[in-house]
């Protein structure tokens, strides 16, 4: 079982510097940083995408570019639980299968990703995806 180690560091000036396994510096602050609450939805979307792109380039898809948001539901009151994150992929290329990219969404939630493997039985989670035909360069 592998097991990693994250930081964090506060002090007045600096406020909350996360960092990662391989000391990666994220900012946790306003108004220069990340939401500690938008971090969580951060990550869901960050992990499938890794997953998602390997998939689509192994699969020989002409992709130029994946765009990905995250909406997030939470309760209204403390400790304002997430109930819900929806995914909109968006993948920009060539001649791309929408069943291709679907199905290595489906690969990812149920095989690769560690965090939507975290958080499937607590959150609900949906997603949705477009394909849009990349432009012809200017000839």
């Amino acid at each position: 079982m592998a097991t990693h180690q994250v930081h964090l560091n506060w002090d007045p000036n600096q406020k909350f510097i996360l960092k990662d396994r391989d000391y990666y510096p994220v900012a946790m602050r306003k108004p220069d940083g990340v939401s500690g609450s938008d971090l969580l939805p951060m990550a869901l979307i960050g992990c499938v995408s890794y997953d998602v792109v390997e998939i689509l380039v192994k699969q020989r898809q002409d992709l130029h570019e994946l765009k990905v948001s995250a909406e997030a539901t939470q309760d209204d009151t403390p400790p304002w639980r997430f109930r819900k994150i929806h995914m909109l992929f968006q993948a920009v290329g060539r001649g791309i299968d929408p069943q291709k990219v679907r199905k290595a969404i489906q690969l990812s939630a149920e095989k690769y990703c560690s965090v939507y493997a975290t958080l499937k039985d607590a959150v609900e989670i949906t997603n949705e995806v477009e394909v849009v035909e990349a432009q012809s360069p200017a000839e």
